[in-house]
């Protein structure tokens, strides 16, 4: 059993569950390791549909559990770039069979056979 941030785990899958768990913090590390370094209203842009407070939220949580860092310019109007620390570029492989297997999943779905069934 391992601790994070007051939170017990009984394995290292749900630790890791429990880091990537949102739809918005899973796009923010793809949109992250793919593209690199990105400003708050480019990630907001990124993701038609997230409130300013969730995305905040969530990016906050994230800089929290050490996965992405947050760069403030002493500049105004203020300037907030956020990218992926190097230790969780390693996540990139996970997403990657993640978007890889939705991709599969998705055009097996897709199949006239499948189609069919879901008519009747």
């Amino acid at each position: 059993m391992s601790c994070m941030q007051d939170k017990m785990f009984n394995c290292e899958k749900e630790l890791t569950l429990y880091v990537i768990s949102s739809k918005w913090k899973m796009m923010f590390l793809w949109h992250l390791g793919k593209e690199g370094t990105k400003r708050f209203g480019e990630l907001k842009a990124l993701m038609p549909g997230i409130t300013q407070r969730i995305l905040v939220n969530q990016l906050r949580e994230l800089e929290e559990d050490l996965i992405v860092e947050r760069k403030v310019y002493p500049v105004v109007p203020p300037k907030v770039e956020y990218s992926l620390t190097e230790q969780e570029k390693s996540l990139m492989p996970i997403l990657d069979s993640m978007y890889k297997w939705g991709e599969n999943y998705m055009e097996k779905m897709d199949t006239p056979a499948n189609k069919s069934a879901s008519i009747k």
